[in-house]
C-alpha cells in the first residue's frame, strides 16, 4: 500500500473522502458477477485475500427515531453480525437488520457496494474488533466490484467508529 496520497480517483464519495483526507489506500477493482448472492466472499476471492480481512458494511435498525434509528456494523465477510452483541455494545436491548431499501437510501450506496466511508447520512458506526489485528483491511469502495484497502485505524477515525466484538 502506498504511503502517499493516491492520485487515482474512482469517483465514489469514499475515494473522494480518502483523497481529501490524504489517507493512504489502494484500490482493488474486479469484475462483479451479477449472479452472486455473497458480495463479500466474491470480493475476497476476486482480489485474492483471506475473507477475514475483507469487511462488509451492514445496517441495523435500533427501534429509535431520527439519526439514531440506524447503526452501521462493519464485520468480516466470513462472519455474521451478532445482533445481541451489537445491541449490547450500543446499550440497547435489541436491534434487527435494516431493510435493504432503507439502508440504500440512508447511505447513498447500493446493497453489495455500501461503503462505510462518506455515506449520504452519517450513522453511529461499530467496527468489529477483529479488524485491529490487521495492518490493512478491505472495505467496499462504493459500488460492486470495488474494494479499498486501508489501515483499520484510518477507517475507525474517518467513520468515528466504536470498536467492539460484534460478529460470530
Amino acid at each position: 500500500m502506498s504511503k502517499k496520497k493516491n492520485t487515482h480517483s474512482t469517483g465514489t464519495p469514499a475515494t473522494t473522502l480518502l483523497d481529501r483526507e490524504a489517507v493512504p489506500y489502494t484500490v482493488h477493482s474486479y469484475v462483479h458477477d451479477p449472479s452472486t448472492d455473497n458480495y463479500g466472499l466474491e470480493a475476497a476471492e476476486a482480489i485474492g485475500v483471506a475473507p477475514a480481512k475483507v469487511f462488509k458494511t451492514l445496517l441495523v435498525a435500533t427501534g429509535e427515531t431520527g439519526p439514531a434509528a440506524l447503526v452501521v456494523g462493519i464485520i468480516p465477510v466470513n462472519r455474521s453480525l451478532d445482533l445481541k452483541a451489537i445491541a449490547t455494545a450500543l446499550g440497547l436491548k435489541k436491534v434487527e437488520m435494516a431493510d435493504p431499501a432503507v439502508a440504500e437510501r440512508r447511505t447513498g450506496y447500493v446493497v453489495g457496494g455500501i461503503s462505510p466511508l462518506a455515506q449520504r447520512n452519517r450513522s453511529r458506526t461499530m467496527l468489529d474488533a477483529s479488524a485491529l489485528a490487521y495492518e490493512t483491511i478491505y472495505v467496499s469502495g462504493g459500488h460492486r466490484g470495488l474494494d479499498l484497502e486501508l489501515a483499520p485505524a484510518d477507517l475507525q477515525r474517518l467513520t468515528e467508529a466504536e470498536v467492539a466484538h460484534i460478529s460470530h
